[in-house]
């Protein structure tokens, strides 16, 4: 329930800001701060929704009393699901239901306002030039075959986007998102500049952005997103990202 009031988007720029927002909110429920999650998703408890934020925060509430409500509902009753799944199942089943739920957000502010048929088709393509939630919590953000292909071979980018030539697997080497594939067609050597994708907000890669790799499921992450200083990675052996260290204790 959104108790804090927040100002009503009116553009299509703000519009897509307050979805950007949410979005980021929802991704950390599902990824970095899944254990939380997971825990205030008690089946015992009442109807239970979750909500992403405009502010980047989410929380997990009943849903508002007001009928109609003031902005779509996300999906109720989320928290009965947990216990009769696989967690990763129950997750991204959240994780579809959460997509849905932003894009009715956005097109009802959309409506309310009079978004003629450019200004809606503008806020579509942008809202879709980023991942799904579902796609980030899965690890299906776009990435290029020869990204994944060559995933270990090729970690030795640096944070100025040079490459750093070393003969043995380090350290360091985690601390890049993989390079861009070079192709003749520029509209594909577009994409694959956006195909390195933060498995927890979902954004692209910036050359002036520090990352690092999970070992376990190959995602990338910026180390602000997971709370990783380079000085600190360098003592990391084999890293492991909030994700697939909370659902190591979850399943044990």
């Amino acid at each position: 329930m959104e108790g804090i009031q927040h100002p009503i988007p009116r553009t299509v720029e703000e519009v897509f800001s307050d979805f950007r927002g949410r979005r980021a909110g929802l991704i950390k429920a599902l990824s970095t701060d899944v254990e939380k999650f997971y825990h205030q998703c008690d089946p015992e408890k009442e109807n239970l929704c979750l909500y992403g934020l405009p502010n980047e925060t989410w929380e997990v509430n009943l849903p508002v009393e007001e009928v109609p409500p003031e902005l779509p509902e996300p999906a109720l009753g989320i928290n009965f699901a947990r216990d009769g799944m696989q967690e990763k199942d129950w997750i991204s089943l959240v994780a579809v239901h959460s997509d849905s739920w932003l894009i009715s957000v956005a097109f009802y502010f959309g409506a309310r306002f009079g978004f003629g048929k450019n200004e809606r088709k503008r806020l579509f393509q942008m809202i879709n030039d980023l991942p799904t939630i579902f796609e980030v919590v899965a690890g299906n953000a776009k990435q290029s075959k020869d990204q994944s292909a060559n995933h270990n071979s090729s970690r030795s980018k640096s944070s100025s986007g040079k490459p750093r030539h070393s003969d043995t697997h380090t350290k360091a080497s985690k601390m890049s998102p993989p390079p861009r594939e070079e192709d003749e067609s520029g509209d594909e050597e577009e994409d694959d500049e956006q195909g390195a994708v933060c498995g927890a907000c979902g954004d692209n890669y910036g050359g002036d952005e520090f990352w690092i790799c999970c070992d376990a499921c190959e995602k990338w992450f910026h180390g602000k997103c997971v709370k990783i200083t380079p000085a600190k990675a360098e003592h990391i052996k084999h890293y492991k990202c909030p994700s697939c260290s909370t659902s190591k204790k979850i399943k044990a």
